[in-house]
């Protein structure tokens, strides 16, 4: 293996999105977190948020893997990138779509429901990731899923209350996690084995033109959105 691959800027460039992209998608999986456990009795809460975020991420990670050697399937890239687009919309219309969760008085009943409820919300972390990791050299791509997620972890334990607060008193943070989204999202269309070619053959800098065509969709669809579900409450 090349070694210097390791300490190539795309290699830090690709490992930094996947840090930023899983910490900014992973706020709603901190609050199920909370409420999975917030019944228990102290000396248990710890234990259910340690054992469920373990369990959690394990199988984020596995389901990251299996993501990364999906996407070099024909079209799948292109799934992947109109998804990456529609939960960067999503995420800065603020949409609230995964309703309430009952707190478990059992610390077993609450690691459950931290794994399930991760399972049905990892989606956007696991595209993301998978998507970030495609930008590093080839060779470092499962190292890259590994350390980046490996970083996220702390992070997003200890961190994700901290987060949220950030969010909410800096909006601009999650208008620029949105916006990586689709510049993720874009580099994932372009990378498609089925029209990589034509694409690079038709634009001289594909890349780049897709890239920051993600970005203006993800951020003009989502304000637009996320101005009109405002008029709507106001109503």
């Amino acid at each position: 293996m090349d070694f210097s691959a390791f300490s190539g800027p795309a290699f830090w460039a690709a490992l930094l999105s996947i840090i930023v992209a899983n910490i900014l998608l992973s706020g709603d999986n901190a609050v199920v977190i909370a409420l999975a456990s917030r019944n228990l009795p102290a000396h248990q809460q710890k234990k259910a948020i340690f054992w469920g975020s373990a369990a959690a991420i394990i199988l984020r990670v596995v389901l990251t893997v299996t993501a990364v050697q999906l996407l070099t399937l024909p079209y799948l890239k292109i799934i992947g990138a109109i998804l990456l687009v529609y939960i960067g919309v999503q995420l800065l219309a603020d949409s609230d779509d995964e309703g309430e969760m009952e707190g478990s008085s059992n610390i077993w009943g609450a690691i459950r429901t931290i794994l399930v409820a991760d399972l049905v919300m990892s989606l956007d972390n696991v595209l993301a990731v998978a998507a970030a990791a495609q930008k590093g050299p080839e060779e470092t791509r499962l190292a890259l899923l590994i350390i980046g997620l490996g970083l996220s972890i702390p992070l997003i334990i200890f961190g994700s209350t901290m987060l949220l607060k950030v969010m909410d008193r800096f909006p601009i943070i999650i208008t620029l996690g949105a916006g990586l989204l689709g510049l993720l999202a874009g580099g994932m269309l372009v990378e498609d084995p089925a029209i990589k070619e034509s694409m690079q053959a038709a634009f001289e800098d594909a890349h780049m033109i897709f890239e920051g065509i993600g970005v203006a969709i993800v951020i003009l669809l989502g304000t637009y959105l996320k101005k009109k579900n405002a008029s709507k409450e106001a109503k």
